[in-house]
């Protein structure tokens, strides 16, 4: 347990938090493999140069993350008030979510199990 009062405790834990303008995406249905793949690609990048990867990436995932990074972007612009220019995707990440159980009838009648696949995604930015 953590000594002191319950406002200290929550204003030392608030002096931790990370003040980077960030967007998240829950529940996505793309599984994280598929999410990765693309997330690879833009990491790291400055954000005009992730915003052409994403237009033109074939990949479903890249639809996503594109409508991801705007909302990104404009959280660094009205929130933290940093110019667009100057910024460039610090972290980004794919987190497992739930998965949603369906059954396949198969021959036989025999049932097989399909799983659908969802995910939480990240995406950080920082200025240079």
């Amino acid at each position: 347990m953590a000594k002191g009062h319950r406002s200290q405790i929550k204003r030392e834990r608030n002096e931790k938090k990370d003040t980077r303008p960030s967007a998240k995406l829950s529940y996505a249905r793309v599984s994280v493999q598929k999410a990765c793949f693309v997330l690879d690609a833009i990491r790291g990048k400055d954000v005009e140069t992730a915003l052409a990867i994403l237009a033109y990436n074939p990949r479903y995932a890249s639809s996503l993350l594109l409508k991801l990074l705007k909302s990104a972007i404009a959280n660094a612009e009205n929130n933290n008030g940093m110019k667009a220019e100057n910024l460039y995707i610090a972290e980004c990440y794919a987190n497992k979510g739930p998965t949603m159980k369906r059954i396949r009838p198969r021959a036989q009648g025999r049932a097989y199990r399909i799983e659908k696949r969802m995910s939480h995604i990240t995406i950080v930015l920082d200025e240079k």
